[in-house]
Formats: structure tokens, sequence, C-alpha cells
């Protein structure tokens, strides 16, 4: 991949982000990175293209957006779109959508596997174009330049980075799961106390 980016440069990099924001299985880290590595090396020109990697980013997810937007449902009758977005994530997300769009919409941005059903749910679901652009390009704004920064500047070390990045995101992915645990358990306590109380008031 890295081979094909160098030898088309700035067209490469911005391809290979648009065909991986579609959902195809290309991590879209890896041509980031590469575009940071090239960057550092000379090959290509940082401040063209780090925006060529966000406008790629973005393209890709604005096209699922419109294809879920435009067709709605019908596109549930894919069988493309059914493997990557089954009934019970669809249902998951729309609830999400519901309640916290642009919340859902930039958490869903930094979770490599999810954002093709994610930003696919959010046209289906007729969330406003202009806050999915908002988060998508807030979310885009941090996530893109970091991954490209890291190899720009820690060409040398980049492996040793990446190691580093995945422990603190294991790290923070325990955490993360141990406060929902808690917060769900509160709930799930103050319930219970309160359908005591009730009972007891019926008594």
């Amino acid at each position: 991949m890295q081979g094909f980016i160098e030898h088309f440069t700035y067209a490469g990099i911005f391809a290979v982000l648009f065909i991986a924001g579609l959902g195809v299985p290309i991590p879209e880290e890896a041509p980031v990175l590469a575009a940071g590595v090239l960057s550092s090396v000379g090959t290509t020109r940082w401040w063209i293209a780090l925006p060529v990697c966000i406008a790629g980013v973005l393209a890709g997810d604005t096209v699922l957006y419109w294809i879920g937007h435009h067709w709605g449902e019908r596109v549930m009758s894919w069988r493309l779109v059914r493997r990557l977005l089954t009934v019970e994530r669809e249902e998951r997300f729309k609830a999400a959508y519901r309640r916290h769009a642009i919340k859902t919409i930039f958490a869903a941005r930094h979770v490599m596997g999810v954002r093709a059903a994610a930003f696919l749910t959010a046209g289906i679901s007729r969330v406003p174009f202009w806050r999915f652009l908002f988060a998508d390009g807030l979310a885009a704004a941090i996530s893109v330049p970091l991954g490209f920064g890291l190899a720009y500047f820690f060409t040398d070390q980049l492996d040793q980075v990446l190691a580093d990045v995945k422990r603190i995101e294991r790290w923070a992915a325990l955490i993360l799961v141990v406060v929902v645990a808690a917060v769900l358990a509160f709930f799930a306590w103050r319930k219970s106390q309160q359908e005591i109380r009730e009972e007891m008031a019926e008594e």
C-alpha cells in the first residue's frame, strides 16, 4: 500500500483513504501513517499531504452518509450492506442517534470496525447533515493529525510508538468498560430502590 501511495502520491493517499472510508477492510490509520512517513522522508509535502488525508477521510464518510440518506431502509436489502450493518447494530445506532447524535458520530470515528456502519446508519436515521459533518470533521481534525504527526516525527521509532499507543488504548478501553459498568450498576441499584419504595408505599 505504501508503494501505491508513493507512486501516486497525493492522489494515492486520497484514493486509499476514500475506499477505506467506504468499508473496504483497510485500516484507515495505515494510509495516514504511510503519508506521514513519506512526508518525513521528503517524498510528499506535509502541508499538502495532511489536508489530503483529512479530505479523503471525510469524503468516504460523506458518501456513506448520503447513501443511507438517499436510499434509506432500502439499502438494508443489499447483501453487502447487510454484512456490514446487522439489524441489531442498526437498531443500537438508531437509539444512540436519537439520544446523542453528535457524540455518537464523534465516538464512532475513533473506533475501527464500526465507522462505516455508524455513518451509513446516520444517513438512514436522517441525522442533519450539518451535525454529521461537524462531528465527523471535528473527530477527523483530531485523530488524523495525531496519527500523521506520530509517523512524521517518529518515523525511526514508529513500531515502538504504535506499540505504546496500542497499550494506552487497551488501558483506556479497560477503564471505559469499568466506568460504564459502574454507571449501569448505579442506575440498576437506584431503580431497585425506587421499586422497593413504591412497593412499600402501596402497602
